[in-house]
């Protein structure tokens, strides 16, 4: 009897064995290859190898990406080389997502079925400084500093300056020659420059600009762009020329607030060398660049889902400097090493439609 129980015993054990062992070597599901086709300003973020890890071990992702221009995106058909449908489209400005909502036109690609769609990373315009200069502004009552935060809260006298031809030694600053001048990327070919005209568009309307107003602003952008002189296409070059050259060729130039988060983890030594002069501006109002994604496949969707992963939020603020989530957002503005940075942005001007957009920039081609 003993014996029999003691067989018993040891199959059951080796049934138990087997199926543990079973457990521990069964493979994962395969992971499916996802594509993507993304507008630009996000590539180190969708290249990230952490992301991409989390991307694959927690939801069976790997990703891949084609580089597409946003103009494109609204009229070329969404698909590879190969005549293959992407699982997602990735815009890096939203008026270009909100335009995709709407029909197709005569000449554009009919508009694929969309799953799910999100605005997924933010950055608001910001401007930046350097701390002498800051100090003048706020002597005059442009700037003001609120807590740790620099806010420009005079933003039609700063246009003023701009417009009278204002030096900057007329408002105390002796060791800068010259006008003053905000610094940004051409709004005819780069998205920041023509969301930050946009904003001009809206301060000088003393609101929101539409279709029934936008005629009236257009000569003073015309005239603001006219003084405005030399301008970079690309804002990595505009930003990177600020921080080498010092205040005395850029004394204030337009970017995103992610730049100098996205510069301190990059270049940390750089950054130590700049840290104590750099000023953040922000204007009241700002606006936003939002990226926002859309999914046209199941596979798509996940991604999209996957994108909401508290880990990737993380590394996506703390790293990149995108915000993310809702209004005031799950992200921690003393988890990045940038002083200053407010949790919220409570003052914000809604983006124009494309087709004001489109006004602005054929206007300022002419």
């Amino acid at each position: 009897m003993k014996n029999i129980v003691k067989g018993v015993i040891a199959f059951v054990a080796v049934i138990v064995i087997g199926i543990a062992v079973s457990i521990i070597i069964k493979p994962k599901d395969k992971a499916v290859t996802v594509m993507g086709a993304v507008g630009g300003g996000k590539e180190n973020f969708l290249a990230d190898p952490d992301i991409l890890a989390i991307l694959h071990d927690k939801y069976n992702i790997n990703l891949k990406v084609d580089n597409w221009s946003n103009n494109k995106l609204i009229k070329d058909p969404i698909e590879t080389k190969e005549k293959e449908g992407y699982d997602f489209v990735f815009f890096s400005d939203e008026r270009f997502y909100e335009y995709y909502k709407r029909p197709a036109v005569a000449d554009e690609a009919p508009r694929l079925k969309t799953l799910k769609s999100n605005i997924v990373l933010s950055t608001p315009i910001v401007v930046y400084s350097w701390d002498s200069i800051c100090d003048s502004l706020i002597s005059n009552g442009v700037v003001e500093k609120i807590q740790d935060t620099y806010y420009i809260v005079d933003m039609p006298a700063v246009l003023s300056y701009i417009e009278n031809n204002t030096k900057w030694s007329d408002i105390g600053i002796k060791d800068i020659y010259g006008k003053i001048n905000i610094a940004s990327t051409d709004p005819v070919t780069s998205s920041p420059g023509t969301t930050y005209y946009g904003l001009l568009a809206s301060i000088m309307n003393e609101g929101y600009v539409d279709e029934s107003n936008i005629n009236n602003v257009l000569p003073k952008l015309k005239d603001f762009y006219k003084l405005s002189g030399f301008m970079n296409n690309t804002p990595a070059d505009l930003f990177d020329l600020y921080l080498r050259m010092g205040k005395g060729a850029y004394p204030m130039i337009v970017d995103y607030e992610k730049s100098i988060i996205d510069f301190a983890n990059n270049n940390p030594d750089g950054f130590n060398k700049v840290k104590d002069k750099v000023r953040i501006l922000y204007p009241n109002p700002t606006t936003w660049n939002s990226h926002c994604i859309m999914s046209f496949t199941e596979n798509g969707t996940s991604y999209v889902d996957a994108l909401a992963d508290p880990e990737i939020q993380k590394i996506a603020w703390e790293k990149y400097g995108f915000r993310t989530g809702v209004v005031g957002g799950d992200y921690d503005v003393n988890s990045v090493p940038i002083k200053g940075i407010p949790q919220e942005i409570t003052s914000a001007t809604k983006g124009l439609q494309k087709e004001i957009y489109d006004k602005i920039i054929e206007a300022l081609k002419n």
